[in-house]
Parts: C-alpha cells; sequence; structure tokens
C-alpha cells in the first residue's frame, strides 16, 4: 500500500472538528493516528502524553512490542539510581573502561556491548526488570541480555522484553518527573538521548527546526521503535513511544505520525493560552456601573 500521508499538509491532517470531547483537537489526532496505521501495512503502537497536563492519545496502547534497544533507557535509569544512591560512580571501570563511557556508547550509539557490560554489573537483567517493579512500573518487563535476545529465534510477539506503548509512556514520565533519579542523574540521561545518532528518519524525522529531541531507537529484523521527548520552542514536553512490526514503511509512518503529534499538542498549547488569556482578562474586567439614567440612544 502506497503511503501517502507524507504528501498531505499537516494542518490538514488535523482540520476536521471532532464532537463531544474536552479536547476536541487531540480526539481528532488520535482518529488519525489510527487512520494512517490501518491505512499502512503492519502494526503500529503509538502513545504520546503532554507531560504538562497528563493528556494522553494511543493507537493500540495497551498491545505489547518488542522493545529491542529501547530497554536501554530503562539500564541507564537503573545504573543510574545506583550512582544517586551512591552505591556506584560513573567513573567506576568496567572492561577497562567506565560507566559513564559505556553509558553514553549505550544511549547515543545504541552499542549493545556496552549494554550489556552495564546490565552485567547491575546483576543481570532481573535486577533491571526489579527497577521497573519496585518504580510500580507494569506492562513493562526486561527478560534478557542484548546478546541473549539476538541470539534467540526471532519472535515479533514474544512476550520477554517488551513494552506496550503507554507502559513506555510511564517509564518516561516517570524519568522526566525527577521522582526516580536526582536532577544531575536526569540531566546526564536527557543529555545523553539529546545526542542520540540512531533513526534520524524516524521521529526526528520531519520535525521542525525548533524542535528538541531526546530519544531511543529500537531495530530488529521485521520491527522499528523510537521512543523519547519532544519539546516545542515554548518547552512543552511530549511524551512518545512508537512501536512498528511488520510493513515497510515504518520509519515513515512513526516520522510522520511524530510530526502529527508535535503540531496537535502545540495546537492545544495554543488554545490553552487563549482560554487562560481569556479568563484572566475576564476577571480582571471593571464590574458594569449602574447608569443613573436611561440613555437617549445606544452607541
Amino acid at each position: 500500500m502506497r503511503f501517502s500521508w507524507l504528501l498531505l499538509p499537516f494542518a490538514a491532517l488535523l482540520a476536521q472538528p471532532a464532537v463531544g470531547q474536552v479536547s476536541p483537537k487531540l480526539q481528532v489526532l488520535e482518529q488519525r493516528l489510527g487512520s494512517m496505521a490501518s491505512e499502512n501495512p503492519g502494526e503500529f503502537g503509538i502513545a504520546a502524553m503532554d507531560l504538562s497536563t497528563g493528556r494522553t492519545v494511543s493507537f493500540n496502547g495497551n498491545e505489547p512490542f518488542p522493545m529491542a534497544s529501547t530497554m536501554k533507557i530503562a539500564v541507564a535509569a537503573a545504573y543510574l539510581t545506583d550512582v544517586d544512591a551512591g552505591r556506584r560512580t560513573l567513573d567506576d571501570p568496567i572492561a577497562g573502561t567506565t560507566a559513564r563511557a559505556l553509558m553514553d556508547a549505550m544511549i547515543t550509539r545504541s552499542d549493545n556491548r556496552a549494554t550489556d557490560l552495564l546490565i552485567g554489573a547491575l546483576g543481570g537483567p532481573a535486577s533491571v526488570d526489579q527497577w521497573l517493579r519496585g518504580h510500580g512500573l507494569t506492562g513493562i518487563r526486561v527478560d534478557r541480555t542484548i546478546a541473549q535476545l539476538l541470539s534467540a529465534r526471532r519472535d515479533l510477539r514474544d512476550v520477554r522484553d517488551s513494552s506496550t506503548p503507554t507502559a513506555m509512556l510511564g517509564l518516561l514520565r516517570l524519568l522526566d518527573s525527577g521522582t526516580a533519579l536526582t536532577p544531575q542523574s536526569r540531566s546526564i540521561l536527557l543529555d545523553m538521548m539529546r545526542r542520540c545518532r540512531t533513526g534520524s528518519n524516524r521521529i526526528r524525522g520531519i520535525l521542525p527546526p525548533g524542535a528538541t529531541v531526546e530519544h531511543k531507537t529500537g531495530t530488529l529484523s521485521g520491527y522499528t521503535g523510537d521512543v523519547g521527548f519532544l519539546t516545542t520552542p515554548t518547552g512543552r514536553r511530549i511524551a512518545v513511544a512508537f512501536f512498528a512490526r511488520g510493513g515497510e514503511n515504518r520509519p515513515a509512518v512513526i516520522a510522520t505520525a511524530a510530526r502529527m503529534i508535535y503540531d496537535a499538542f502545540g495546537a492545544e498549547q495554543s488554545a490553552d493560552a487563549a482560554a487562560s488569556i481569556a479568563e484572566a482578562q475576564a476577571s480582571l474586567a471593571p464590574a458594569p456601573v449602574p447608569s443613573q439614567r436611561t440613555p437617549a440612544f445606544a452607541h
């Protein structure tokens, strides 16, 4: 099936009004995301959340998908938690280098060996999974090292090392909130995600120049993923998760969905700002003064 959505103006994708919802623009967005995903070959899981309001849209949001290398965010978070607790440092020597260098390679270049060295230092995949459980996250799990995952028979519906799109949002929201990591560790992780070199044709693909992206990609044969944060020039942050298996247009669908989400949540922000300004103006407007006599005519 030809992928024609990239040829359409993005404003046109969001132009039709929705009915009966508090947030019409986001209802339209969810419908458009579902239509686009359904009209392209393969299976897609999409979720996005405005981190300032909690407003969320999703398509197949509760369907498990492989995480592939997007799970490396959880590995970094588990290690940084130990750093925050004083049990480790980023300067700890591991296999002839440092934990910091391994983490940077893991996030920015998706280095599998670096990932497994960090997982080994933590005590194995179960330690990362325990970190997820300890923070109340469900619908997301880590079962194997990267080497074990890659050597196993490929099954894109295996529930091991999987996440639903909404569960991934839960992890991203936790990391962004500052409750799981100290500000310093959060800043280190986000800086690495901002410098991610992989997947330039996915989330980053067709976003406007003013967008800031902090993300981590995942790739397997027949599978493409990308998760992370979008930040608008006004500072609004959006957590996004894109998982895709099968089909041929996976990166293009992800790129278009990311742009649709960025534009729609930006429009929501403008609407919220306009409503706030109107409310403020109404509260400051002087009360009408009763007339002392009936005017002879109306102006």
